[in-house]
C-alpha cells in the first residue's frame, strides 16, 4: 500500500495513511469529497490504465456508520461494512444469495 499511499501524497493529500491491504486510505484535504473523489479517481486511471472508481466519506460519516450499528452485539471482527456509490435495489435484502445464516441490514450508503 506504500504506493497508494505515495500516489495520494503526490497529488496533494496529507496525513495519509492506508489502511491493511484493503485499498481504503485515511487522509486529510482542503478539497470536498466531490473533489477528492475526482482526483483520486484521475490519478488511479491513470495509473491502472483503466477507470477505478472511488468512495469517499468524512470522519464524521464513518462516525455515525459506527453509532448506527446494527448488530451491537456482534463480535467485531465478524462486522462487516460495505459502502456503495449508489442506492441498491429496493429488493436487495429478499434477493441476496449465499447468505450462510448472516445478517445483512442497510444503512445510509
Amino acid at each position: 500500500m506504500a504506493g497508494l499511499r505515495a500516489m495520494c501524497e503526490a497529488i496533494g493529500f496529507e496525513d495519509v495513511r492506508t489502511y491493511i491491504a484493503s485499498g481504503n486510505v485515511v487522509l486529510h484535504s482542503a478539497h470536498g469529497g466531490k473533489q477528492v473523489k475526482a482526483l483520486l479517481e484521475k490519478e488511479l486511471t491513470r495509473y491502472a490504465g483503466k477507470p477505478v472508481g472511488v468512495l469517499v466519506r468524512t470522519p464524521e460519516e464513518m462516525a455515525a456508520v459506527l453509532a448506527a450499528n446494527p448488530f451491537p452485539g456482534a463480535a467485531p471482527n465478524r462486522n462487516v461494512v460495505i459502502f456503495l456509490d449508489a442506492a441498491p435495489t429496493f429488493d436487495a435484502l429478499e434477493t441476496v444469495s449465499h447468505r450462510n445464516g448472516e445478517e445483512i441490514a442497510l444503512g445510509k450508503h
